[in-house]
């Protein structure tokens, strides 16, 4: 099971755009400086996401450095899908070239918001830059609604992506809520996506959403930890709040749903207390180690644990 080491890290809201939230996160392993990247997204005064990230130590997991005074990169051309918020999601390196996948928001005007994924390359580990205006994977005839928070292995030469995909809105309390299950997609150069249609992780009786996959690859298994809800009083505390669930795979596609034992649950007190989400896996030496976030969809900050 994972033992919970505790809040990491919140932001302060000393600039105009991190007043809010640090959530969703994803990392750059730097061994040779011993440092531990950690990317995530905060929200400025108008709840607009925006891309940062903060320097931890590999051993302690103490911040060595805090966020820049500006955002990783700034939001899109007016239009464009990630006009309206930004949200890192996964890195993976390849050499010396880094590939972030990110959520671009952008709001309508029946609902509520609308999900892209986007790519940003960096060079040095440091600075990011678009690698398109456009997304990389949106809506199409298929999925005609929305996509969002992603995971990406290279595995068999061949880039592998489980991410969110909407399956509808319905409404709820006057107000349109999205629904949203996993499905799998794969690339060649991890830029062009070929959507299967696969249903990863579908949703369960009274579910509402199942959310960023997060896939390591153990002992001959794909194991994943995603974050699962109800339909109706998700936002508040509730038995409906989310969650940590598990499944494990052979080949990535057919996965069996485990979520009792996903390790982790909520905490009696703190910051965790009233829902955990959006976890990220990874392997760093002999651990291995989940950031989360808790209360209020990241607005208490991150936190980590560490397999036992």
């Amino acid at each position: 099971m994972w033992e919970k080491k505790g809040l990491i890290y919140n932001v302060d809201g000393k600039f105009e755009w991190n007043k809010s939230h640090a959530h969703v996160v994803c990392v750059d392993i730097l061994e040779e400086e011993n440092i531990l990247r950690v990317f995530f997204s905060t929200r400025n005064g108008l709840n607009q996401c925006l891309p940062t990230f903060v320097d931890l130590s590999l051993d302690t997991f103490e911040v060595l450095k805090d966020i820049s005074p500006n955002p990783l990169f700034p939001l899109g051309e007016i239009g464009t899908f990630d006009d309206c918020g930004i949200m890192p999601t996964w890195l993976i390196k390849e050499g010396n070239v880094r590939k972030m996948y990110y959520i671009g928001w952008t709001v309508r005007n029946t609902i509520p918001y609308h999900n892209s994924i986007g790519l940003a390359i960096s060079n040095d580990g440091f600075s990011y830059k678009k690698a398109f205006e456009g997304a990389i994977l949106s809506s199409n005839k298929e999925e005609p609604f929305f996509v969002a928070s992603n995971c990406v292995i290279k595995h068999e030469e061949i880039y592998k992506m489980w991410y969110l995909s909407c399956i509808g809105w319905e409404i709820i309390d006057k107000k349109p809520e999205p629904l949203y299950d996993i499905k799998y997609a794969t690339s060649v150069d991890g830029i062009d996506w070929k959507r299967t249609g696969r249903i990863c992780i579908p949703l369960r009786e009274n579910e509402g959403g199942i959310s960023r996959p997060s896939v390591i690859i153990e002992n001959g298994k794909f194991k994943m930890w995603y974050s699962y809800r109800g339909r109706k009083n998700f936002k508040t505390f509730s038995d409906e709040s989310y969650r940590i669930g598990y499944a494990e795979s052979i080949d990535g596609l057919n996965w069996i749903r485990m979520d009792d034992e996903s390790g982790i649950e909520i905490s009696k007190t703190g910051w965790d207390s009233e829902m955990i989400e959006y976890p990220l896996v990874f392997k760093y030496n002999e651990n291995k180690i989940m950031l989360y976030n808790g209360n209020g969809f990241g607005k208490t900050g991150f936190g980590y644990a560490i397999w036992k």
